[in-house]
């Protein structure tokens, strides 16, 4: 008899125009806020108003997608932050890539 795995997921359904300050984004991501300060200075992820004190930034939406997409490449393919960093412009390079391509 075979036995089956059910994995549960889990996730979160982002509005486009939502608004993350630094702590929720360390909520959401489950991360340090000293982890996405990183990822702010390896450009992976950017506060709409740098002129704000960080306790003030605001990150659109996306940018849980992109921190969540840096921690799998880290603990899924050990790649250090750099590396992740220019994998998710790839990404986003790719996504407006294929948009640009006509359909048919």
């Amino acid at each position: 008899m075979k036995t089956s795995k059910l994995e549960a997921l889990a996730g979160i359904i982002l509005e486009e125009d939502a608004l993350f300050s630094l702590e929720d984004l360390c909520r959401t991501c489950a991360l340090p806020a000293e982890e996405l300060l990183q990822m702010v200075d390896e450009g992976i992820i950017e506060p709409l108003d740098y002129q704000q004190t960080t306790t003030q930034w605001q990150f659109a939406g996306e940018s849980v997608v992109r921190v969540r997409t840096v921690i799998h490449l880290q603990q899924d393919l050990g790649v250090n932050l750099a590396g992740a960093a220019l994998a998710v412009e790839l990404l986003d390079e790719i996504k407006v890539l294929r948009k640009a391509l006509p359909l048919g």
